[in-house]
């Protein structure tokens, strides 16, 4: 009788399990999505989702990993300032945030926390975008929709949502090929050493330069997305390897103009990032050669991320991989007041909005918000 009774107990937890994970898994629907001027399919091959509806309010968390660059930084104060917005505080019963550094066993650690805490959905910044096999499959049982922003998974059981990286990899390279057309020596400042978006980037970079036909003799370094190590290592690069002929940066480009500043380095054609400072530096500088190339996507893409978990969970239809526009400017186009602002933060990344999501930010929403983990 008891070894009966433990067998049904058995039989029946196996069977909830298994209807818990079938009920988990997203239906794959024909699009388009439910929004599609803001969930933008990445390819025309891209698959759609739509999520059995979940009840709100919602727990949602941001597992963040390096958090120690202004993006990082300006990215976690947007989400806290996304979800403090009425129509979408009103949807939410808890908005977690945590950073767990450059160390990714820890930010695996973070997420399986979160599924074990029963959250609904998790979105995250990835440090590795391979590493995170066995978590997915875990959410994807429990039910748990996760959104991966930025720094991706290479995985078709989570949602991505990002900017064409290593487009832009491409775009900076071919504003290098239009400005130094006979090739020349090239200062490359890369971003985080593992991460998808800085990998995407360099390949982007290489691939256009090494199909061009000119000879380039490119010097690689390690900026990290930060002001202060990108210029540290511009200047130790410039000190050793410069002049140089032109310059692109993942991120960190205030730091390298003032390191070519400091270093009495001509001004040449750059390809970066999208930071206040480096604009401001391009706008001001521009008669006198650095000729610039402005793109990339603000830190807004995590209200992407989790206005489309929250559409997940609601049911709606979403991509598997939303592309996100990218926003550029280039010389000799540089407004004073819609491209850069004079009285901002140089950390503060301009074109930090998606209208086509009715994402939107003040410099003094963003910064009005933490850092820290909450």
């Amino acid at each position: 009788m008891i070894k009966s009774l433990v067998g049904g107990i058995v039989a029946a937890t196996a069977f909830a399990m298994l209807s818990s994970s079938a009920i988990a898994d997203p239906e794959i629907v024909k699009g388009p999505a439910a929004e599609p001027d803001c969930f933008a399919p990445w390819a025309a091959d891209t698959q759609f989702f739509k999520f059995p509806r979940k009840e709100g309010p919602y727990r949602i968390a941001l597992a963040n990993g390096y958090i120690a660059n202004t993006w990082r930084i300006q990215m976690v104060q947007t989400a806290k300032a996304y979800a403090a917005q009425p129509d979408v505080a009103a949807k939410l019963k808890e908005f977690k945030v945590v950073s767990t550094g450059e160390d990714v066993p820890a930010q695996i650690s973070a997420i399986n926390n979160f599924i074990d805490s029963g959250y609904d959905a998790i979105v995250v910044n990835a440090q590795n975008p391979t590493a995170f096999g066995p978590v997915i499959k875990r959410a994807k049982e429990a039910g748990v929709v996760l959104v991966a922003f930025d720094n991706i998974l290479d995985t078709k059981d989570a949602i991505n949502v990002n900017v064409d990286q290593k487009g832009l990899g491409e775009l900076w390279a071919n504003w290098l090929i239009k400005h130094v057309p006979n090739g020349g020596k090239i200062l490359e400042v890369r971003g985080v050493a593992g991460t998808s978006v800085d990998t995407d980037r360099h390949n982007g970079i290489h691939e256009v330069l090494d199909a061009s036909g000119k000879k380039w003799e490119v010097t690689e370094v390690v900026g990290k997305w930060d002001d202060g190590v990108a210029q540290k290592a511009s200047a130790d690069a410039i000190a050793t390897n410069g002049p140089f002929d032109g310059v692109t940066g993942q991120g960190g480009d205030t730091g390298i103009v003032q390191a070519m500043i400091d270093a009495k380095h001509p001004f040449v054609p750059f390809g970066g990032e999208t930071e206040n400072g480096f604009r401001k530096f391009c706008a001001k500088f521009a008669a006198d050669g650095l000729k610039c190339s402005s793109a990339g996507t603000g830190p807004a893409q995590v209200a992407v991320a989790i206005k489309t978990a929250i559409a997940a969970l609601e049911g709606q239809v979403v991509p598997q991989a939303v592309k996100l526009p990218l926003a550029i400017v280039e010389d000799p186009n540089f407004k004073e007041g819609q491209d850069y602002f004079p009285d901002q933060s140089d950390n503060f990344f301009v074109g930090n909005s998606f209208p086509t999501c009715g994402i939107n930010f003040t410099a003094q929403e963003i910064m009005g918000q933490s850092k820290e983990n909450q």
